[in-house]
């Protein structure tokens, strides 16, 4: 594989940060290159450890499938790629006959992180790290994500990558399919909410194609999607905020507020927070609107009015019940409860 010299040396400088951050905490004792087969690896999991329930392991057995995944990354030799959850490798080997500059591999399984380093690393590294406590603002370069997400923290972990990779140039990733169509939703529908505004935020994403149950092993009891994803890039930019017209905190705040009485109107929710009258009139919403029915750059100009662009004490927005990492750090920074 050929590559630029500085760009190899970039993205090893922050891969060995990765690694030196994870691998004590994960038990990794080494990450370096090995060499790697010419040939495409074998999807073969058979006399392998059972999948581990905790970790939301459901591998990919289907080779088609797993080519036309590879192929929708658009990979060229320039390209830095990093793989989230490899697994028994059956996206690894078809990413590699793209011939991208540097191939990194993000593996929290301690089995199938040393079976990825066996296989051998010539032309790409290996970290045993879990993908959610990545450094993700220091992918400030371009990167391509891919990866069969955990359906257990999909969500989450799309949630901090899309806001914090500054770097993110395109991805494509497989999803539970009902995350999948959370993700994709529009306004008015009933899968649209908090994910669908805050990811589109940072992300033109496409639904590619559906994945049966039958194509993983053990096999799953719903089907997947498999989504791509392009950075978003509004027509302006706020001062100090590179490819943002919006303050990610401040959406944060109203996604929560918003989504959590989903039901009520808008006008209602304002008052509750003692806002302005005039604030909604002011965007050209109407008051009697329900959250369900703004779109997303509603969303964005609603964030920008007070109480949510300098609100002392409202707390951030999470999609899920806990607290997303991104959501607990910028919650210490602004001082909010």
């Amino acid at each position: 594989m050929q590559g630029n010299s500085g760009q190899r040396a970039d993205a090893a400088g922050t891969w060995t940060l990765l690694a030196s951050r994870n691998a004590s905490r994960f038990g990794a004792t080494s990450c370096r290159p090995m060499p790697v087969h010419d040939k495409i690896m074998t999807i073969f999991i058979a006399n392998r450890p059972k999948a581990r329930r905790s970790l939301g392991q459901n591998f990919l057995r289907d080779a088609n499938i797993a080519q036309k995944i590879a192929g929708l990354l658009h990979i060229t030799p320039e390209d830095r790629v990093l793989e989230i959850g490899p697994g028994s490798g059956a996206l690894t080997g078809f990413i590699l006959k793209h011939n991208p500059a540097l191939l990194l591999l993000a593996e929290k399984d301690p089995y199938w992180a040393a079976e990825r380093m066996r296989d051998g690393a010539g032309r790409f590294q290996v970290v045993l790290a879990d993908a959610r406590l990545l450094p993700w603002e220091r992918f400030t370069l371009p990167w391509k994500f891919i990866g069969n997400l955990p359906y257990n923290i999909a969500s989450p972990l799309l949630w901090e990558i899309c806001s914090r990779a500054s770097g993110l140039e395109r991805a494509v990733f497989m999803v539970q399919k009902e995350v999948g169509l959370r993700m994709t939703a529009k306004p008015g529908t009933a899968a649209y909410g908090a994910l669908s505004v805050w990811l589109q935020s940072f992300a033109g994403i496409k639904a590619e194609f559906t994945v049966p149950p039958q194509v993983f092993a053990p096999r799953p009891k719903v089907e997947s999607m498999v989504l791509s994803f392009c950075p978003a890039k509004p027509e302006e930019s706020l001062p100090g905020r590179r490819d943002r017209n919006f303050d990610p905190e401040a959406l944060s705040r109203a996604l929560r507020i918003c989504f959590q009485a989903r039901r009520k109107q808008l006008g209602v929710i304002l008052r509750g927070l003692g806002a302005r009258a005039d604030v909604l009139e002011e965007l050209g919403i109407d008051p009697q609107t329900r959250p369900e029915r703004l779109s997303t750059e509603d969303f964005q100009r609603l964030s920008a009015r007070p109480p949510f662009c300098d609100p002392p004490g409202l707390p951030l927005c999470s999609h899920r019940r806990k607290t997303s990492g991104a959501c607990r750090e910028a919650r210490k920074n602004s001082n909010a409860p």
